[in-house]
């Protein structure tokens, strides 16, 4: 192995994949969620590194401490709720430990960008006595990646490495290596240690505790967590990506700077409240240093001066430290554009029909969320992944209980992905079949995992790796568990939709309707020609518009609906509804 090194210009998350193909990872599972979609599609481009995309994260994560198990170094990535799914084996994973190196990417997203919640996992690694590593930029992902193997195995425990949107999403030089030859150990059969019952895991428990006091002692000597000499004599304590925020917002400060938060290193911050006067916690979420340094009985200055929400950034803490008020920034006279399903997207119509049909509609993760918001205003719920079909089925076995005829007669669908179907949906529908409940599944079936960028999933007959793989089909899957009814249709096919749909939400029994057709995004071999509206045959009666097309829009001075050429992909959905006929494919003109 050579000693030559090069320059990358990397993303965090295209960083991690670098550090684990240069630690000498063996195996990489995730389930696609943002911001931490990219680390296995970079993972990917590594021929020596096995990778999957699995069906939901807690299968990721068994994937990953199944092969540790066998003396593999591997790797599970997820953003933070995916963490949340993945809980059950990770909380048993501290107790077992690791045989080859166990890294857990977690990427929390603070001003939850494409999230549910700001939930802080740094909380993870406290609950479940496992060390947490927070890299602030694309070289430390790297570093701290393979340094998350070293301590893995070293003390036989997983490791968290703790990303951000912005550490995951933001792009820096990274000096690059060659990777570590490191051969697969291999597995024995240790039952107390590898299988989790009581009379094991109370030596287990004992041992974790051991195995985090030694880990203490690594935090306080470590050189991720240094001290860093200031001209004034304020300190402040951060890690991650709020440590770079804090050293542009004051940079004569000492600093603290922590690559390892848990278990925080007691004596240096000690060290560093005797050579200062005030101390500031900087952190973003939670206060989670500052409630363990106030724990200690220093004194320190935390979120009282700087915000638990959103993600904090220089200006923000400008104003937390100095009161300073920064300029807003002049956009201009532009226009408010909300998040809005693609033109053509195959779900649009599948709303429209449901705007009009007016069931109570418990949604799900993915595109399709937006049909919550107007002009469609097609969604009542959404929680988690898979949840779309077990609220729907507590909403119906509620409303069965109510004396209100208007509420017991009321229809329930939920809608739900072919992604998110696989990942979580199974185990609810196959809920609904086993508790006799009358609602209608919808699965909407686009043949990807559209909302994270494309990624392969048990419906696609593809793996991450392109490999050819079997193509799990969502209606056979359905009458497998007992559901009757199972229709598929097109979603470009109005009227058929319509009518299967009005059928099904009719039923007195448990009903799949699978609409099926591929992301106009992900396949454009099914674009067509756009449409155009004849002004002489449009009366202005914005029925297109509602269906919440970007390429649709309204003229207000001639009362005409318009229709973007270079937007629209042909999907004829606003032809088919249209009640004058006024819109016309291309080839008509």
């Amino acid at each position: 192995m050579s000693n030559t090194s090069n320059k990358k210009f990397l993303s965090g998350d295209e960083a991690v994949a670098q550090g684990a193909w240069e630690a000498g990872c063996h195996i990489a599972a995730a389930y696609p969620g943002t911001p931490s979609t990219e680390i296995l599609e970079a993972v990917v481009t590594y021929s020596d590194i096995y990778c999957e995309w699995s069906t939901n994260e807690k299968v990721a994560y068994e994937v990953a401490l199944g092969a540790s198990m066998a003396g593999a170094r591997a790797l599970y990535a997820s953003k933070h709720v995916g963490l949340n799914v993945a809980a059950d084996p990770f909380f048993s994973s501290a107790y077992i430990g690791s045989h080859g190196g166990l890294v857990v990417i977690t990427a929390d997203d603070p001003s939850m960008h494409s999230s549910q919640n700001e939930q802080d996992n740094r909380y993870y690694g406290i609950a479940a006595k496992v060390p947490v590593l927070c890299p602030s930029d694309s070289q430390e992902c790297k570093d701290f990646t393979k340094l998350a193997f070293d301590i893995s195995e070293r003390f036989n425990i997983p490791v968290i490495v703790r990303l951000t949107t912005r550490t995951s999403h933001a792009n820096g030089v990274v000096t690059c290596e060659d990777r570590r030859s490191v051969p697969i150990k291999g597995y024995e059969k240790k039952i107390q240690k590898n299988l989790i019952l009581p009379a094991f895991a109370r030596k287990l428990h004992a041992s974790l505790e051991e195995r985090m006091l030694a880990l203490k002692e690594f935090s306080e000597t470590t050189d991720i967590n240094r001290i860093e000499e200031g001209e004034e004599s304020v300190g402040i304590i951060a890690d991650g990506v709020a440590y770079t925020y804090a050293r542009e917002a004051y940079p004569d400060a000492w600093f603290l700077k922590l690559g390892m938060s848990h278990p925080l290193p007691e004596k240096l911050v000690r060290e560093l409240a005797s050579r200062v006067k005030k101390i500031f916690i900087v952190e973003e979420n939670d206060p989670i240093i500052e409630t363990a340094v106030k724990a200690m009985g220093v004194d320190c200055i935390g979120k009282e001066k700087v915000p638990r929400v959103l993600e904090l950034n220089p200006d923000r803490l400008r104003k937390a430290f100095f009161d300073e008020e920064t300029a807003p920034l002049d956009v201009g006279d532009v226009p408010a554009r909300p998040p809005a399903l693609c033109p053509g997207c195959t779900h649009r119509p599948v709303f429209a029909i449901l705007a009009r049909l007016k069931p109570i509609i418990t949604g799900d993760i993915g595109c399709y969320t937006l049909g919550a918001l107007p002009p469609l205003n097609a969604m009542d719920t959404c929680v988690d992944m898979g949840a779309s079909i077990t609220v729907a089925h507590g909403i119906r076995k509620a409303l069965d209980l109510v004396q209100d005829e208007k509420q017991k007669n009321r229809k329930i669908v939920a809608v739900i992905g072919d992604s998110t179907f696989f990942h979580s949906g199974l185990t609810g529908l196959a809920n609904v079949v086993y508790n006799s409940s009358p609602i209608t599944v919808i699965i909407m079936d686009n043949r990807i995992t559209a909302m994270t960028g494309h990624q392969q999933h048990p419906g696609t007959g593809k793996t991450l790796m392109g490999a050819d793989a079997v193509e799990i089909d969502p209606a056979e899957v359905a009458r497998a568990l007992g559901v009757k009814y199972v229709k598929v249709v097109d979603p470009y096919d109005y009227a058929a939709t319509k009518e299967v749909l009005t059928e099904a939400i009719n039923l007195d029994e448990p009903a799949v309707v699978i609409t099926k057709r591929a992301c106009p995004l992900y396949d454009r071999s099914m674009w067509k020609k756009p449409y155009w509206i004849n002004e002489d045959e449009c009366n202005g009666c914005k029925i297109c518009i509602q269906i919440g097309c970007p390429a649709i829009s309204f003229k207000a001075e001639e009362k005409k609906a318009y229709i973007t050429p270079v937007l629209c992909t042909g999907c004829s959905i606003c032809a088919q509804i249209c009640p004058k006929g006024a819109i016309h494919a291309s080839e008509d003109n």
